[in-house]
């Protein structure tokens, strides 16, 4: 179990991602291939990086995540900014980072291949040849996901910032029960490891995740800002949009009423504050959003006595009249 000791500053200071993190999904795309999760959800995942991983990536790759642990340095804090920003700062680790980590790595995992060594050592050639694996290990593996990656996050940030507004940020700690349990000061984590995480007013930053699977993660270092990514709930109607979403009136395609329920969802809306902005009964927009839903076009979570609905990707790119995902979304946040 992880328990992470908050301060009173920290509790103020309680942070979510604004979408998910390339390389922190890099990672687990690598775990998905040894721990595979439950068919339903990961099945595509795995099917895909049989057919599209390339085996000289992996083989550099996986002897880097053998079991619960694997070395901080690949997954900076420059992921929130975005794959380049990210891969950048991956090659631009210092030897002493490259030693400490791999030195963790060596005493947990077993024996290591020849290569490691290198890399402890911070030989550049090494490290090049390391961003290039990532790199091309969240091409294959995860950009074809990473539309539903930025839905299912979506999903899970709206939900969370509504108990955020209604119950302060004691409240969102304690939303996450079974996964977590908060019990002030100290919030307990179901991990692999029994430790302990003292914040110190440094706060914490929620990273959800689409590719983690039933247990969060923590960086290994307590000297590194805290973050605690930890798995999104899966839904299947959160979805991949079409290649060729064709650019038309959505009014003219879904009736007026029902594409103004859809354009006032923007961040994530509940059906009173639908009913308030179309200007319909909480009944009529209850039907609306039921077809919506059906047609996967928005998503549906309950809080409390209330229901927020956000856009899936599909919605997103009828709106839009384009694909769900902006050009430059496989390589950061666009």
């Amino acid at each position: 179990m992880l328990r992470i000791h908050f301060t009173p500053e920290d509790i103020g200071r309680v942070r979510m991602a604004d979408g998910p993190d390339p390389m922190w999904e890099t990672v687990f795309s690598l775990i998905r291939l040894r721990r595979p999760g439950p068919a339903p959800i990961f099945g595509r995942v795995r099917r895909h990086a049989a057919q599209a991983v390339r085996r000289s990536d992996l083989d550099l790759l996986l002897p880097l995540v053998p079991g619960p642990y694997f070395p901080d340095f690949l997954t900076p804090a420059e992921g929130a900014l975005g794959l380049p920003s990210a891969l950048e700062a991956l090659l631009s680790t210092p030897k002493s980072r490259l030693r400490d980590d791999m030195t963790e790595l060596a005493r947990l995992g077993g024996p290591a291949p020849p290569w490691m060594r290198s890399l402890a050592e911070g030989d550049p050639r090494t490290l090049e040849r390391l961003t290039a694996a990532m790199r091309s290990q969240y091409e294959t593996a995860v950009a074809p996901f990473w539309a539903e990656a930025r839905a299912h996050v979506a999903a899970e940030r709206a939900r969370r910032a509504r108990i955020l507004l209604d119950r302060g940020c004691e409240g969102l700690l304690q939303s996450y029960v079974p996964m977590m349990r908060w019990k002030p000061p100290i919030l307990e984590v179901d991990v692999q490891v029994d430790r302990t995480l003292r914040l110190d007013g440094r706060g914490l930053l929620l990273v959800p995740s689409y590719f983690s699977w039933r247990t969060p993660d923590v960086l290994r270092d307590p000297s590194l800002p805290p973050v605690l990514v930890y798995p999104v709930e899966h839904d299947p109607t959160l979805g991949t949009t079409p290649s060729g979403a064709p650019r038309m009136s959505v009014a003219a395609l879904i009736g007026q009423t029902r594409s103004s329920v859809l354009e006032s969802i923007g961040d994530g809306s509940t059906t009173s504050e639908l009913a308030r902005r179309v200007g319909v009964s909480a009944a009529s927009v209850s039907q609306h959003t039921t077809v919506l839903r059906e047609a996967r076009l928005i998503h549906t979570s309950r809080i409390g006595r209330a229901v927020l609905h956000t856009l899936t990707p599909l919605g997103a790119a009828l709106l839009d009249g384009a694909p769900g995902r902006a050009p430059d979304d496989r390589f950061g946040y666009g």
